[in-house]
């Protein structure tokens, strides 16, 4: 059903956080005596600055998000005809956002090259368009980050800016080693994720099966509790296969030929 015109007005104005409702809007067109063209005319304008805003969140959002933002990855320049089998659905189906909404974790699972950052990544780019925060960072730079929190002593300000984004990306676990006390961060980041409100998720990605995390974690049941509250309601993508990557490789074979041997230049008389 179309909106009519003062739904149209009061949404804008909803969005640009004016004290505006399609009634109040109604009664000021009358009063004014506003006639159909000058009340299209304010929704024309309310409605282009309420995109203008839109569009300006979005790209505060995605900068601040960490994801790429001049060769964005996304579902629409994913290629899923190079995956195969009756699950694909499944992966199509993410673009929903209905994970972040139904506080459902993923993971994507794999060898190098098969798309799995890539997915990660077309997820978060969905969430920023949508205004929802995102952070994306590999786990060397985590266990980087609390290293240097740590030292600092700021780790509950490290763990608090993690906490706050609606989807956080966690890239590559199994790429480096987490000791002891980072071991223990990392629960703490878990913990107080698994019991934030809100629409939210975290998106992991690996090399390895879950199982074996573990050779990259200290501390094994600190390890074992965070992983019973990542995958405690969650869905993991196992991708296996050849590489994506060097599909628009080009190999150039050049051969030289034999080179005769240079006479020697004549002495000058």
């Amino acid at each position: 059903m179309k909106e009519t015109i003062f739904e149209q007005v009061a949404a804008s104005a909803s969005v640009l956080k004016l004290d505006l409702s399609s009634e109040e809007f109604a009664l000021f067109a009358e009063d004014q005596e506003l006639s159909e063209a000058g009340m299209e005319a304010v929704q024309k304008l309310l409605s282009y600055l309420s995109e203008k805003k839109q569009q300006t969140t979005i790209q505060t959002l995605l900068k601040m998000s960490r994801l790429p933002t001049k060769a964005p990855k996304t579902f629409e320049n994913f290629d899923f005809s190079l995956l195969k089998g009756k699950d694909v659905e499944r992966l199509k189906v993410l673009a929903s956002l209905n994970a972040i909404y139904s506080h459902r974790n993923l993971a994507f699972i794999g060898p190098a090259g098969t798309g799995k950052t890539h997915l990660a990544q077309a997820f978060g780019y969905a969430c920023c368009q949508h205004g929802l925060k995102t952070y994306f960072i590999k786990a060397s730079e985590l266990r980087d980050r609390f290293t240097a929190a740590r030292r600092s002593g700021k780790t509950d300000s490290c763990l608090n800016s993690l906490v706050r984004p609606s989807c956080l990306i966690i890239d590559e676990i199994g790429h480096c080693a987490f000791d002891k006390e980072n071991t223990r961060l990392f629960f703490d980041l878990i913990d107080r994720r698994y019991n934030k409100e809100g629409s939210f998720n975290m998106i992991f990605t690996s090399n390895k099966n879950p199982a074996l995390w573990r050779e990259d974690f200290e501390e094994d049941a600190t390890l074992l509790c965070t992983l019973d509250r990542i995958f405690d309601d969650a869905t993991v993508f196992k991708l296996r296969g050849e590489s994506f990557r060097g599909k628009k490789l080009e190999t150039v074979s050049l051969q030289t030929g034999k080179v005769s041997a240079i006479e020697p230049i004549a002495a000058k008389e």
